[in-house]
């Protein structure tokens, strides 16, 4: 595809933003976006050497990153890694709810381990990172900040064999809406992105453990359930992330910005 270029709007100079599952996919192409346009990026993952990875290719251009090593489900170590923004960066600007995990079975398929292991990552992460995120921007008003969570068009739509990962994803779009509500008068913004199906290492990783063998057959399903015909790419779903965090949003609030190459709208 062609690199497209950004113009000077959606810039985020001097932003201090947080991003979950930052080592890939979607969760990296948002940090090298964000650092692009001007911001101080905290990449968040549980995989510290992937995230090490970003943020020195990020300094590498001339941007302003560091690695945070945080698993999104352990309340302590959220409480810990946004006290530590407070500390290092002096406030935070955009927090980004995107690390996730997935797994394929329907309700039958579907062990209590397998329900709550995608809750708790899924769901409550986004709920500790969401809480402890907000407590710092109340203590930053009037400036206040902006949350961006990665729900799924799964949140929208009953997807074959994916119960607990629908679920999962239709929570995070409740929260969304609760947390945007809860916090419009108080300089707060919340919003939600759902993906379709977008080429990532996290697709991949889902191809390799449950369609071994038959990668390539499963890939092009996923490709054509589509109607545009193809996957998203993750830095499709960055220049959402990129507006919904700049100043050119400042009106939007509540929202889920689908973005799914047309498959809902079938």
């Amino acid at each position: 595809m062609e690199e497209r270029k950004v113009t000077a709007v959606f810039r985020l100079e001097k932003k201090i933003a947080f991003v979950t599952g930052a080592g890939s996919g979607i969760g990296e192409s948002i940090a090298r976006l964000f650092a692009q346009q001007g911001a101080h990026v905290v990449l968040a993952d549980v995989r510290e050497d992937a995230a090490r990875r970003v943020a020195g290719e990020i300094q590498e251009t001339g941007g302003s990153a560091r690695v945070q090593s945080l698993d999104v489900a352990e309340e302590s170590q959220v409480k810990a890694a946004i006290e530590q923004v407070a500390a290092l960066e002096g406030r935070l600007d955009i927090l980004v709810n995107n690390a996730g995990i997935s797994h394929v079975g329907s309700l039958l398929e579907t062990s209590l381990e397998d329900w709550e292991r995608l809750m708790r990552v899924n769901a409550c992460g986004v709920f500790l990172c969401a809480r402890e995120g907000v407590r710092q921007m109340l203590a930053q008003s009037p400036h206040g900040g902006t949350i961006i969570n990665m729900a799924s068009v799964a949140a929208m739509i009953g997807i074959e064999r994916r119960l607990p990962y629908c679920a999962s994803k239709g929570a995070v779009l409740a929260l969304t809406r609760s947390i945007a509500i809860d916090f419009a008068t108080q300089g707060i913004r919340c919003n939600a992105i759902c993906p379709g199906t977008v080429q990532t290492p996290f697709v991949e990783g889902y191809l390799a453990r449950n369609f071994a063998g038959h990668e390539d057959e499963v890939r092009q399903q996923l490709h054509a359930r589509q109607p545009i015909g193809r996957m998203g790419q993750s830095d499709e779903i960055a220049y959402a992330a990129l507006y919904l965090a700049s100043d050119e949003a400042a009106f939007v609030t509540g929202s889920a910005i689908v973005i799914d190459g047309g498959w809902t709208a079938k």
